[in-house]
């Protein structure tokens, strides 16, 4: 393939945005908001040379945020940039301990995601360094009913990064950025293979461009600019297409 697309899924903060920096080894390629109120409002894609081929990373919006509408069209920006359809979605979690509104979020990503999209995901969990010293990331998802249907359900696939250790060298490649990303890359290449070669798309997908302008006239049309009333249709199909 002349060039590996992967969209990156998860909720503000859970640290899309220094994972797509980690990928391609550079801290300024995605903008990177650490303050208690940051926001990825806008999706960014940008492609890379790593490890001797094309990566193209997307990084969308908080989907699973409480208040998802302000986001909508952005998301929708995210399918085209990723056109005909992507290779593999990433679906970015914190290690943390799972709080009743994390617990809503994986409850939202099994309702959405079809198993078919499932198919071409995989978990990815940030802030490795605050697992338990020589735990692996498989044990402590194994602890959690929650968290272990969700990777199950993505075929088993999960990776951990650390946040610490950007450049160095370390005896435990586990914590070694460089490692992560190989083996992540490598998952996502034996899920290709698996899944024949295809990308994940779908009708929908193919005629997304259409779509956003059917529903641009229509917002305008029936409500206010800026009205929640008029982005509900915007999300709903979103929904729709994660469903698909």
């Amino acid at each position: 393939m002349d060039k590996l697309r992967i969209v990156l899924l998860g909720k503000t903060g859970s640290g899309k945005s220094s994972l797509a920096n980690t990928i391609f080894g550079d801290r300024q390629c995605f903008k990177v908001n650490n303050g208690a109120y940051s926001r990825t409002n806008l999706c960014q894609s940008e492609t890379r040379r790593v490890n001797g081929r094309n990566i193209q990373l997307i990084d969308t919006p908080g989907l699973f945020d409480p208040d998802p509408n302000c986001k909508q069209s952005e998301i929708l920006k995210c399918l085209v940039e990723c056109s005909p359809g992507p290779h593999a979605f990433l679906l970015v979690l914190k290690v943390e301990r799972l709080t009743s509104q994390e617990q809503a979020m994986v409850d939202e990503i099994l309702k959405y995601f079809s198993a078919e999209a499932l198919k071409y995901t995989t978990v990815v969990f940030t802030h490795g360094d605050d697992l338990p010293e020589e735990m692996r990331v498989e044990q402590w998802v194994n602890e959690n009913k929650a968290l272990r249907t969700l990777v199950q359900k993505c075929g088993g696939r999960v990776h951990v990064f650390d946040n610490i250790y950007w450049n160095h060298s370390q005896e435990d490649p586990y914590r070694n950025n460089q490692y992560q990303v190989q083996q992540l890359l490598q998952t996502i290449d034996q899920t290709v293979r698996k899944n024949g070669g295809g990308i994940y798309t779908n009708e929908m997908l193919q005629k997304i461009a259409n779509k956003i302008n059917d529903e641009r006239n229509t917002v305008r049309q029936l409500s206010p600019a800026g009205s929640s009333h008029s982005k509900r249709p915007l999300f709903r199909w979103i929904k729709e297409w994660f469903s698909k």
